[in-house]
């Protein structure tokens, strides 16, 4: 099996407020990452002059092991979170990141595991249930992975909502609930407007089944962006086209030919593989 598309992993609380999106935006397609602050489902908050010495020394090995995950050198990374567990191993977190780790190289059981301890150690660690649901949906065992969104976005200090409407989307549609799909990337996409795989979700659902002038504008607020793929801006030839502007298709096919001259949807256009 591949490594895990893109992790919307959340962030692991407290430890790394700003550990990334690269655990479930991209490489891991499902793990929450920019982290963009603590996770409120930590159970007991210690400040810096309480905070137990074994605490502070696992925290320091769970940084390593995120720097070693981010650099792909994954054997390392679990020998450190292995360390953090012996220093600390009431602590939820280092449980939380070995499952992100095990998910990245297909250890799909043992990944289960390591999120079910650290729900075992505190129940309400919502950015664990968002990962664990990521994990269950790429095991066919959809209804579970819905269960631990559900809990997830139920959860009212959650800081992850939009990622995590965003998956249960990419779950939902995965198992064919494309109407389903579509209200969870409408959930996602009023969170967090500035996420262009969201938007580019919703146009496309909206353009198969065409609704083109609402497929139009989530497309264009993509293709607009810095963040245009090859991929949007195939999606947004093909929404000109449909709607007869000769023009934006036009300029949308000059981006193609410039910034993605070897990429398949050229090749698709210029075949004029439109209805592929």
């Amino acid at each position: 099996m591949t490594p895990v598309r893109s992790l919307q992993a959340v962030s692991l609380a407290g430890v790394l407020a700003g550990f990334a999106s690269l655990l479930l935006a991209g490489s891991l397609a499902g793990c929450a990452s920019d982290t963009t602050g603590a996770s409120s489902s930590t159970p007991q908050t210690f400040t810096e002059s309480d905070e137990p010495e074994s605490r502070k020394r696992a925290t320091n090995r769970l940084k390593l092991a995120v720097l070693y995950f981010q650099d792909g050198k994954y054997n390392f990374a679990l020998d450190e979170v292995k360390q953090a567990i012996l220093t600390d191993p009431n602590w939820f977190e280092p449980y939380g990141m070995r499952g992100l780790i095990q998910m990245q190289t297909s250890d799909l059981p043992q990944a289960e595991a390591s999120f079910q301890k650290a729900l075992s150690i505190n129940p309400n660690a919502s950015d664990v249930k968002h990962n664990y649901g990521f994990l269950l949906c790429r095991m066919n065992r959809p209804a579970e992975a819905f269960k631990q969104f559900g809990a997830a976005l139920a959860d009212p200090n959650y800081g992850q909502r939009a990622k995590t409407w965003a998956e249960q989307g990419n779950c939902q549609l995965a198992n064919g609930q494309k109407a389903q799909a579509e209200t969870s990337y409408m959930r996602s996409y009023e969170l967090d407007a500035g996420n262009t795989q969201t938007g580019y979700s919703l146009a496309s659902l909206l353009f198969a089944r065409g609704d083109l002038v609402r497929a139009q504008f989530y497309a264009r607020r993509v293709n607009n962006s810095d963040r245009a793929s090859a991929e949007s801006l195939w999606l947004g030839i093909k929404i000109e086209r449909s709607m007869a502007n000769r023009d934006a298709q036009a300029q949308l096919e000059a981006q193609l030919r410039k910034r993605y001259a070897q990429s398949r949807e050229l090749q698709a256009l210029e075949r004029g593989a439109f209805n592929e």
